[in-house]
């Protein structure tokens, strides 16, 4: 069989399957073409550097985002479907979403979870100001849910370490960590998300009614 024609694409993808595997720090132009078995200098074809890559894998990740929308429901099911869809995509692909929210993106890839956020928002009676602003919360939620979930930051759950003693806390100098130690050894991700999403929603709802 002869081999895939090299192309933009296919290039992408190399770049995301190495971000998965060990991160974005390891992708660079020459580690991509000796992943793919070229030369490296036929990359530049097809993409004209690093920062042009990284943006590419950005918008794949976001084209995949299947958003599902009713203009017709109450804004509330509305900010919540597309939350979890641009959840979905980032637990496929947690570190490329690290790069995604590091891209200042402006293709139409890019530009429609914002522009469907802030429609959804305008639609339930925010301002623009507004709207801005509950859309950078809603990104801050979800990035730190999933810096959580895959690990990339210390948190308090779940604790999958064995040299981590959560039951060798000293019950005198941190009752309530002792006390509730079993609880914050353990994480049920997609019942998290969803708590602190329905959390974010009421807030806004009130936001909104004031």
């Amino acid at each position: 069989m002869p081999a895939e024609p090299l192309s933009r694409p296919r290039i992408v993808a190399a770049a995301i399957d190495l971000i998965e595997r060990e991160g974005a720090d390891a992708v660079s132009m020459r580690r991509i073409a000796a992943d793919l078995g070229v030369g490296v200098m036929s990359l530049y074809n097809h993409v004209p550097n690093k920062s042009a890559l990284l943006d590419g894998v950005a918008e794949t990740v976001l084209s995949q985002i299947e958003f599902v929308d009713d203009p017709d429901a109450d804004w509330t099911d509305r900010v919540r479907m597309q939350a979890l869809a641009f959840r979905q995509i980032a637990h496929h692909y947690p570190r490329c979403t690290m790069v995604v929210v590091s891209r200042q993106l402006r293709s139409t890839a890019g530009m429609l979870p914002v522009e469907r956020a802030l429609a959804t928002l305008r639609s339930a009676g925010f301002d623009g100001g507004e709207a801005v602003r509950i859309l950078r919360v809603f990104i801050a939620y979800i990035v730190g849910s999933l810096l959580r979930e895959v690990g990339v930051t210390p948190t308090f759950a779940p604790v999958h370490r064995s040299d981590v003693a959560v039951d060798a806390i000293d019950p005198l100098l941190f009752p309530q960590v002792s006390e509730l130690a079993p609880l914050l050894a353990d994480c049920d991700h997609e019942a998290e998300f969803e708590f602190g999403l329905e959390l974010l929603i009421q807030a806004i709802a009130v936001q909104l009614k004031r």
